[in-house]
């Protein structure tokens, strides 16, 4: 049971990585003040383009549907808006890159002529040179395979990238999450060697993100991955010493909350916010609003 002095505990312990400040930055025309007292984490919110994907609310089958579900979701709070063409489920279907562009390609356009921040969801080089030059704002990296390349693109469209942690050459490639140990360590060692790169490559607006919602082989039993994902929840005030402001895409633990999962993402919202979260990804726009509003107002 997560208790008071559990919370105490963990901040006694690393009470200097608390305070730690992550770099600001502005993506289109909108300013994000991380630090801030005031500042309410921000909010992306999510369309999927892919059927496979489970998350039902947030699927849509064409252009229209996601570029009406972006509109809502801005209208509901969300400050930037995440399109995706290929779902991370284990045995969810391949999409090429050409099939990923068709779908995505106009929904960015058209958010994007009506001033939404607009963040892609791919591992592809092809998929995020098409997308960035169609507006795109943030490339949602979930692979490791050509770092080099997939940043000289982010860079060379003046974008911000979003690097996911990630046991495997990409999300539709990984086995098992090494539990043996810390985990923090070890996203601290693979998110400082991914950002050395990027900075190489000229990126200067990155989010790092410990890729909670992806499949580990290891990670199917409901209380060891649920068990995981609130340890990296309450521990991500850790990787703030990285210097970059962290994102967390909210799981749904269906295990636990059955016909009431959309109750989820709120629920580990309240986990991740008391982490120093700085971007919440979430199928559920207006309940993680109305959770990040209610926390501000303690």
């Amino acid at each position: 049971m997560l208790t008071i002095e559990h919370l105490s505990e963990l901040l006694a312990k690393h009470r200097a990585a608390a305070a730690a400040h992550v770099k600001e930055f502005s993506i289109g025309d909108k300013s994000f003040h991380f630090n801030a007292p005031e500042f309410r984490p921000a909010i992306m919110g999510v369309v999927n383009l892919s059927a496979d994907s489970w998350y039902r609310e947030s699927v849509c089958l064409s252009a229209d549907a996601a570029i009406q579900r972006g509109r809502v979701l801005a209208s509901q709070g969300a400050d930037i808006i995440d399109v995706g063409a290929e779902s991370t489920l284990a045995h969810a279907a391949r999409v090429d890159d050409a099939g990923q562009n068709s779908k995505l390609i106009p929904v960015i356009r058209e958010l994007r002529a009506e001033g939404v921040l607009v963040s892609v969801e791919t591992y592809q080089p092809s998929v995020t040179r098409a997308c960035l030059e169609a507006g795109a704002n943030i490339l949602n990296l979930t692979g490791t395979e050509g770092s080099d390349e997939l940043f000289r693109t982010v860079a060379a469209h003046d974008a911000a990238v979003i690097i996911c942690y990630v046991q495997g050459k990409n999300v539709r490639e990984v086995a098992d999450f090494d539990l043996s140990t810390d985990p923090i360590p070890m996203m601290q060692d693979f998110f400082s060697r991914q950002i050395e790169i990027a900075q190489r490559n000229g990126v200067k607006r990155i989010f790092i993100d410990p890729g909670l919602g992806f499949y580990y082989r290891n990670l199917q039993d409901s209380a060891v991955r649920v068990r995981h994902q609130m340890n990296i929840f309450l521990n991500t005030f850790r990787l703030r010493t990285l210097g970059f402001p962290t994102c967390h895409a909210l799981p749904h633990a269906f295990e636990f909350f059955g016909e009431e999962v959309r109750c989820a993402e709120p629920f580990f919202a309240v986990l991740a916010a008391l982490g120093k979260t700085d971007l919440f990804r979430t199928h559920e726009v207006p309940r993680i609003k109305a959770v990040l509003d209610t926390m501000k107002a303690f």
